[in-house]
């Protein structure tokens, strides 16, 4: 009944897919699984081998997979880090080889052994030789794309899969008798023309764009969706998969287009929409009863998984032996070419509609399809954290940290309504941008009014000049610009600015989060989202000056959390020479002190947790006293309340994720103790784009 009115009603098909993408991913959050395996299951439920609402032959459900499997790849290349791509280009085309010529093998010699012609065991090493970073959302939600581990295992992509789209081409030419040694030769030099032809046209008429349209993102965004899919569409009559065209528009837009609200608009759209549609319909693929006998009883389906697993595995460690790769970074590598997902499943229809692979080959290929497919992301996911455990090691106050808080004046931006009203925001910001440092700081408050109300802003700066916030040694700045949270970000480009600092709601203003809303609200989250530095948005109960007992709470050793100490160190300091300039008593006098506090696993081993306590003692090595706390949780909100209690004020780190493709501006656990504090709070909320 449910399949049969879907059936006619496209309309409901698209609503059911929206509908599983935005409820299934946080329930499986809540279970500590990626979004993606939450998705393939989705399918599975809603499929034909499950309550059968769905199959994978429905036109709305094939369109908006086949552009999910486009945007995953142009994503993927949207993000790389170009400059970071060309320093270790040769290192990405080392990994691709390794992670393309091992499995290659593996399945040639299997394939043979198992009775298949020379033809068809060389489609089946190709057929495993390709893969899909189905973990880089995975890698984006911790803000890791620019890990070089992250880059070379990406960038290895366009070799792997031009090199196996390639072969599978000429196989089938070869079984249909029509590809000569010419055709070989001619099929090779349109690949070459094709990627060369993208790269140039895109990167050719988007700078035009981008200078034509700088302040207008309708066309832009119009035109790098036009590219992608011209592209994709470009890739297949050149004779190599869509995907493949989706990766070169990734790395082409990305040289054109600057950090900014149009790339953060092609990636919620895709993302948010798109690539859910694309691990759906691979869950409606899936016959559990024949998956469940396929790997139980075949032995071939057991081996192919079993050499693909291990080749790749083998070329990660290969690879990270040259490059001196840490456990961390090799798992990285092997992580995100494990999956065997789009160039994978083409290249295994077409070669079983050609006739040069059987019934058998296609089950094992489902079956290595949904273990990879759930095997890389949760690879990815452990892998995350230990690489930036591990990158945290050789952190050292002296040198590290993108803002170093405790060494030099910063340019803090205060955007501002009522200065009278805002005199505390106003006396954060001096104490952040510290005037006595050198070089000194700079406090810029700033003003957004609308183009209507250009004449009232310019009295609000004669004012805002001549009184008010002259007394606090700042630089009154106004602009017009009918966006506030766009105007805040290009005057914080404009003056090389180091922190935006804005002010947050009481706390009995902070309810949850209605459908639609973003934690901060809007203006505050749309700027997080769009500035290049990090924003403070503190929540003031008293004066900052008054604060002795500041409590850091830090989630492990990383550069954040190191400039989420320096940043309490820069308060308490500032408050001391502010005391010490009025002859009050020293910062040991005072009272003021830092409390670190790390919330660990109960069962972490006594050696980790001294050598962790040792070098956040480093880190503490200061002119204000730090106390290092490590507390085993397992309740770690009700925990960060209770040591709350003691504290006059809590500074929390909101590193900016990406959940299936949004921009949230703080995690959840986040924005319920923001609801629960009772005391002064301020968050460092990291930028998107860093």
């Amino acid at each position: 009944m449910i399949a049969s009115w879907l059936t006619e009603n496209p309309l409901a098909v698209f609503a059911l897919l929206l509908g599983v993408s935005v409820v299934v991913p946080p329930l499986v959050r809540r279970l500590h699984l990626p979004d993606l395996v939450g998705l393939l299951m989705a399918g599975v439920l809603i499929g034909p081998f499950g309550l059968g609402w769905l199959n994978q032959e429905e036109p709305t459900v094939k369109l908006l997979s086949d552009v999910g499997v486009i945007y995953l790849l142009f994503i993927a290349g949207l993000e790389i880090d170009l400059a970071e791509f060309a320093r270790i280009r040769l290192r990405s085309f080392r990994f691709g080889l390794l992670t393309f010529a091992l499995p290659m093998a593996g399945g040639l010699l299997l394939g043979l052994g198992f009775g298949y012609s020379l033809l068809s065991a060389v489609l089946i090493g190709s057929i495993l030789s390709s893969h899909t970073p189905l973990g880089y959302p995975i890698v984006r939600s911790y803000g890791a794309m620019r890990e070089e581990a992250v880059t070379v295992a990406i960038g290895g992509t366009i070799l792997t899969d031009i090199a196996a789209l390639v072969v599978l081409a000429l196989c089938m030419g070869l079984a249909r008798g029509d590809l000569t040694a010419i055709g070989v030769v001619a099929l090779l030099l349109r690949v070459v023309v094709y990627a060369a032809l993208v790269v140039l046209v895109i990167t050719r008429v988007g700078k035009a764009l981008v200078q034509r349209n700088f302040n207008n993102d309708s066309p832009l965004f119009v035109a790098v969706l036009l590219a992608v899919f011209l592209a994709a569409l470009a890739a297949e009559l050149a004779g190599v998969e869509k995907i493949v065209g989706a990766f070169l528009a990734g790395l082409a837009v990305n040289a054109v287009l600057p950090e900014g609200r149009v790339k953060e608009q092609v990636i919620v759209v895709g993302a948010s929409l798109f690539i859910p549609v694309f691990f759906i319909d691979l869950g409606l693929m899936l016959n559990l009863p024949v998956f469940a006998r396929t790997m139980a009883g075949s032995l071939f389906a057991l081996l192919l998984i079993a050499i693909l697993i291990g080749s790749k595995g083998l070329a990660a460690w290969w690879a990270g032996r040259l490059y001196r790769y840490n456990g961390a970074q090799i798992l990285t590598l092997w992580s995100l070419s494990l999956p065997q997902v789009a160039a994978t499943l083409a290249a295994t229809f077409v070669g079983f509609r050609g006739g040069l692979l059987d019934e058998q080959m296609l089950n094992s290929v489902l079956a290595l399809m949904v273990v990879t497919a759930s095997l890389g992301p949760w690879l990815t996911a452990r892998a995350m954290p230990r690489l930036g455990a591990a990158s945290a090691v050789a952190l050292t106050p002296a040198t590290d940290g993108q803002l170093a808080l405790q060494r030099q004046g910063l340019a803090v931006l205060v955007p501002i309504a009522n200065p009278d009203q805002e005199r505390r925001l106003l006396e954060l910001a001096r104490l952040l941008a510290g005037a006595d440092a050198a070089p000194a700081g700079r406090l810029l408050p700033l003003k957004v009014v609308a183009p209507e109300r250009a004449a009232a802003g310019r009295t609000w700066l004669q004012q805002a000049q001549a009184l008010a916030l002259a007394q606090q040694s700042g630089q009154p700045l106004l602009r017009v610009d009918s966006d506030g949270a766009l105007g805040i970000a290009r005057v914080a480009l404009e003056q090389d600015a180091d922190l935006v600092v804005m002010g947050l709601a009481a706390p009995d203003r902070l309810g949850p989060r209605l459908l639609g809303e973003w934690l901060f609200g809007d203006l505050v989250d749309a700027t997080c989202r769009l500035v290049s530095c990090p924003v403070v948005v503190a929540r003031l109960l008293q004066d900052p000056s008054a604060s002795q007992r500041l409590l850091v709470p830090i989630k492990d050793l990383s550069a954040a959390a190191l400039e989420q100490v320096q940043l309490a160190e820069r308060l308490a300091t500032s408050r001391t020479q502010t005391r010490s300039q009025s002859g009050a008593s020293t910062a040991a006098q005072a009272g003021a002190t830092i409390t670190v506090l790390h919330l660990h696993d109960p069962h972490l081993p006594a050696a980790e947790r001294d050598q962790l306590k040792a070098h956040l003692q480093r880190w503490g090595e200061g002119p204000v006293p730090v106390e290092i706390v490590l507390q085993p949780s397992q309740a770690i909100e009700a925990d960060l309340l209770a040591a709350s209690a003691s504290h006059d004020l809590v500074i929390l780190r909101s590193q900016r994720r990406v959940v299936a493709g949004l921009p949230i501006a703080a995690s959840d656990r986040v924005g319920r103790l923001l609801r629960r504090l009772n005391c002064s709070t301020l968050v460092i909320s990291d930028p998107l784009h860093s």
